[in-house]
């Protein structure tokens, strides 16, 4: 299943981390200084169930992917 979670901040990143570490095909939609964040020191969860440090797949609003079966909405109230 091909998971697209939109925002990897506090909560699509946590909730997007922790299905990574279960093994499933996640994607975060981001904007272009988060996806050089991401690339540069990957998603860090530090958290009392578990700390985790993960490579997450990004893509930009302009790029296009294969469609996917999830989309979590994960972004701050004003967007």
């Amino acid at each position: 299943m091909k998971i697209l979670i939109l925002g990897a901040g506090a909560v699509g990143g946590y909730f997007g981390g922790r299905l990574i570490e279960k093994g499933e095909d996640v994607t975060f939609l981001v904007r272009e200084k988060r996806r050089q964040q991401l690339r540069e020191h990957g998603l860090q969860i530090k958290s009392p169930h578990g700390d985790i440090s993960v490579r997450a797949k990004t893509i930009l609003a302009t790029d296009q992917d294969d469609p996917f079966d999830v989309v979590l909405l994960a972004t701050k109230a004003y967007h």
